[in-house]
């Protein structure tokens, strides 16, 4: 089996510190490289892989404002389809674009639908529906309107994530600096709550950042590091007494909730989306309606099993499991 891979382009596959799609995608081509599956990575030039990587854009465009993404992504995808007839299957992580290329081959497609940013791109999936695979990555981000051939967590590399059995001293933000992701939300819980909280992420809304967060640094016992890479990340997530999670979205999946887990510590997480599928309320963590209700289970944290934390992820969301799951959707798609 030949699988051709396509990767988003907006970081490098996989990413320096943010890029959650990206970073998926390497997990997954990775694992299937490990199985002795030929695996061909359609990502930025400077993407590091053992598959065979093939590269149009030279670095990701968040990272080189120079490049116009419209024009690299034309280019990217086309790539791709262009020579699809050598593949067994396209397997496309780039969101909905590349459906409108399907034409061009007669190769199977599946495609990974991390998420809606709008309703606004349903007519796309919908017009490709049946015609297309799709794999959703938790039921709560099914869309009735499609037909899936599966529900599959994401998973990750247990080895990156040191366990840490010692409860940490400070609450811990770590996402998008946005509305959606709740950071404004986590400074209240960390004032109301007076425990010290850190907040690490890429800034993805100034004017957001500028009103609602930087105002409250520093003098408030709430520190801003930026983004951090893996190697920080993990001492970050397993050094915290708890990850706080107060979304204003229906979350598709949430990583970040899945890997301070996997260090051991517990979450607490708005009750919205995937969450319920991520965090097994009251074992390693607990899924909360309010702003109010998370300060009041703070102090229950200490109750919460960080060893617990540890199997959850271990039994749920491994990447050998995530790789075992793809690799049974393509050998439906390929029968």
């Amino acid at each position: 089996m030949h699988v051709a891979m396509i990767s988003p382009i907006a970081w490098r596959t996989p990413p320096h510190h943010y890029g959650p799609w990206e970073s998926v995608v390497s997990l997954l081509t990775e694992g299937l490289v490990e199985r002795g599956i030929e695996v061909t990575l359609f990502a930025t030039e400077d993407s590091v892989s053992n598959a065979h990587l093939v590269g149009v854009c030279p670095k990701g465009y968040e990272e080189d404002k120079e490049l116009i993404p419209k024009v690299w992504e034309c280019l990217h995808i086309s790539e791709v389809f262009e020579r699809g007839d050598e593949f067994d299957i396209i397997h496309n992580h780039f969101d909905f674009l590349p459906l409108t290329y399907t034409k061009m081959t007669k190769t199977p497609v599946l495609t990974t639908i991390h998420g809606f940013s709008s309703p606004k791109i349903l007519p796309v999936y919908k017009k490709y529906n049946k015609k297309c695979y799709y794999v959703s990555i938790s039921e709560a981000d099914r869309n009735p309107d499609l037909d899936y051939i599966a529900t599959i967590h994401h998973g990750i590399d247990l080895t990156q994530f040191a366990f840490r059995e010692q409860i940490g001293d400070y609450l811990l933000f770590f996402g998008r600096i946005h509305n959606d992701k709740g950071a404004k939300e986590a400074i209240e819980i960390s004032l109301k709550y007076g425990m010290r909280l850190i907040m690490a992420g890429i800034i993805q809304d100034e004017m957001y950042y500028e009103h609602e967060i930087k105002p409250y640094l520093s003098a408030n016992n709430i520190e801003y590091i930026g983004i951090v890479g893996p190697k920080q990340r993990d001492k970050i997530l397993g050094n915290a007494y708890a990850l706080l999670h107060p979304i204003n979205f229906s979350e598709p999946f949430g990583l970040s909730v899945v890997e301070a887990m996997a260090c051991g510590t517990p979450v607490i997480a708005f009750n919205k989306g995937s969450m319920p599928e991520v965090v097994s309320d009251k074992k390693t963590g607990f899924l909360v309606e309010s702003i109010e209700e998370s300060v009041n289970v703070l102090d229950d944290i200490k109750g919460i099993s960080r060893l617990n934390c540890r199997k959850w992820v271990e039994e749920k969301f491994s990447l050998d499991r995530m790789v075992d799951d793809y690799i049974n959707v393509y050998e439906r798609i390929s029968v």
